[in-house]
């Protein structure tokens, strides 16, 4: 018997998120004998309560057929704990979700080495060249890139998966079908064609305030570890990380501005024990033992990659003018189709993703070397101030340290 019209029914009736771990294991997951049950068989097992199960029993088994149908019509699969392609890890969540809908290539579900990477919606440049810099060294080296598909670190990190022609999966928090944050459906179709789609709510749901939380325990439960580049005090992201440790799962934080409030829930994360990344080999290190047989094959990656790809992304125009935001602005000319350089240093406008007193430094700073404290007095910043600026400058490239603590332009 294909039991995925009872999966359909028995997710929909208990709902996103819902405890469901002890009542699928009783039925020995069979959603066939749960549909097949009176109330009072339900509420003996004292594991439902009675207006869960109320609200289990009258949800009618057709609207789980026309699910079935729409999604068979669309080609989208149904991944049910009865699929060989459910994600194992998940299978041990008291919450899992009874059905996955996926649309590309369910086998991306099935990968082992994956590690989700989450951020803001609204990052800066120096967040997003980082996602997609430290997904596409990881891809690079086999792992799954799982993220939200939303704007900012999400897109970024599945682009990066992309650029190394990695896998990637897009957990989405509404339903296939649905027409939400369409000037990312590229990106989604991009995915389909080389990792999948997924989500657990029926097709065509529409997203919402609660919609997401429940995704993230999705994101944070199908992988290893979870990653989180520039996340706010207060940001979703955190949710992610909170639910990774609590499933048992490792945390990783890329550290940020000290003093940028971007950066707060990241740093933070790092102060309560989170796996600090400076390098792919940060997360590499990590798992080196467990797959041996695949990673340590693997030249191990400098430990400047990041900063070495990040720095090719800051300055290409075409990624620069990919807004992380509701906007359409036609695309700058690619850095590639600029005139060759010439061979005397020739300083560029200062790039719109510095700090303030970052490009206040570097408006002072010329081909001729200066001492740091003439930058001091020149900017009148603090040392503290002109040295975190000077540091900046020097990870984005712009900026050269000569020796006696001399600086010039890159």
């Amino acid at each position: 018997m294909n039991n995925d019209l009872y999966w359909i029914w028995l997710s929909c009736g208990l709902g996103a998120g819902a405890s469901c771990l002890d009542i699928v294991s009783y039925y020995e997951w069979n959603p066939y004998d749960i549909y097949t049950s009176s109330e009072k068989e339900l509420c003996s097992l004292g594991v439902l309560t009675e207006k869960r199960i109320k609200k289990l029993k009258s949800f009618p088994l057709q609207k789980a057929g026309e699910y079935l149908r729409v999604s068979r019509e669309n080609g989208w699969k149904i991944i049910t704990p009865s699929s060989k392609f459910y994600p194992k890890n998940l299978l041990h969540l008291q919450d899992l979700p009874l059905v996955l809908y996926a649309n590309g290539d369910e086998t991306a579900l099935t990968q082992e080495m994956s590690i989700s990477v989450v951020g803001a919606r609204k990052a800066s440049d120096y967040g997003r060249a980082v996602a997609r810099a430290l997904s596409g060294a990881l891809a690079s080296r086999g792992f799954t890139i799982v993220s939200g598909g939303a704007l900012g670190i999400d897109s970024a990190a599945h682009n990066g998966a992309l650029d190394e022609n990695g896998k990637t999966v897009c957990v989405l928090g509404c339903g296939l079908g649905t027409k939400y944050l369409m000037e990312n459906e590229p990106l989604r179709q991009k995915i389909c064609e080389n990792g999948a789609v997924v989500t657990e709510f029926p097709p065509y749901a529409p997203a919402g305030k609660t919609t997401f939380p429940l995704r993230n325990r999705i994101i944070s439960g199908m992988t290893l570890g979870t990653v989180v580049i520039e996340a706010g005090e207060r940001s979703g992201s955190l949710i992610t990380a909170r639910l990774a440790a609590e499933q048992g799962h490792d945390v990783f934080a890329v550290p940020g501005d000290l003093v940028s409030s971007s950066f707060l829930g990241t740093n933070n994360l790092i102060r309560n024990g989170a796996i600090p990344v400076f390098s792919p080999n940060d997360i590499l290190e990590e798992y080196c033992h467990r797959y041996f047989d695949k990673l340590n094959n693997e030249t191990r990656p400098p430990d400047d990659e990041i900063i070495r790809r990040a720095q090719a992304f800051l300055t290409d125009e075409a990624f620069l003018s990919e807004k992380s935001e509701k906007s359409k602005e036609p695309v700058t000319k690619s850095a590639k189709e600029h005139k060759a350089p010439q061979k005397t240093a020739v300083k560029k406008p200062a790039p719109p993703y510095l700090t303030e007193n970052a490009a206040k430094v570097y408006a002072f700073i010329g081909e001729k070397p200066v001492h740091v404290d003439e930058i001091i007095n020149g900017c009148r910043l603090t040392a503290s101030a002109a040295l975190s600026a000077l540091t900046e400058l020097e990870i984005y490239g712009l900026t050269v340290q000569l020796s006696g603590r001399r600086y010039k332009i890159n």
